[in-house]
């Protein structure tokens, strides 16, 4: 059996202690929810933490649902209520800035905007039918038919502006 030899630097080797633990570095318990913060007279300060659920560690749910070729007719153009869809690809990195403006919308027109989202590199013919050449694109559908469209990245009150648009009509 191979015996390991360990290398110990000069200033480490009087002593005699095993290693601790890194949680032992610090004052408090890293499993509770007690914390201490350190104040400038060089005492700390408790505080208790609430405790954290398992959906404040995750990251959010997206609010608008996923739109493909096979539910496009059902979901976009046979809706009783105005839909929203954003065509989007993956690799596009100004599409996820348009996710969050989408999902905050879908959570706030919920019940009166139905919102989806469609991937043009895996749904390619329905961008192709509304002409999608670049992404991001958010069209506004009513009763089967498009009626709006935002192109490119834009604030929230472009977005909105045209919802209310499509509302009104």
């Amino acid at each position: 059996m191979a015996s390991s030899i360990s290398i110990i630097p000069s200033y480490f080797a009087s002593t005699s202690l095993p290693p601790r633990p890194i949680a032992s570095h610090f004052p408090f318990n890293l499993n509770s929810s007690t914390f201490f913060f350190p104040l400038k007279n060089g005492s700390f300060k408790l505080r208790n933490a609430p405790p954290l659920s398992p959906k404040a560690l995750s990251a959010r749910a997206p609010k608008a649902a996923v739109v493909t070729k096979d539910t496009w007719e059902k979901s976009v153009l046979n809706s009783d209520s105005p839909v929203l869809v954003e065509f989007y690809a993956s690799w596009c990195g100004p599409c996820r800035m348009v996710h969050r403006i989408i999902d905050e919308i879908a959570g706030e027109y919920a019940g009166r905007l139905s919102c989806f989202i469609l991937n043009t590199d895996d749904d390619f013919p329905i961008a192709e039918d509304y002409e999608i050449k670049a992404v991001p694109v958010v069209l506004l559908f009513k009763n089967g038919e498009k009626r709006e469209s935002v192109v490119g990245t834009m604030p929230k009150d472009f977005y909105i502006a045209a919802i209310e648009r499509v509302l009104k009509s």
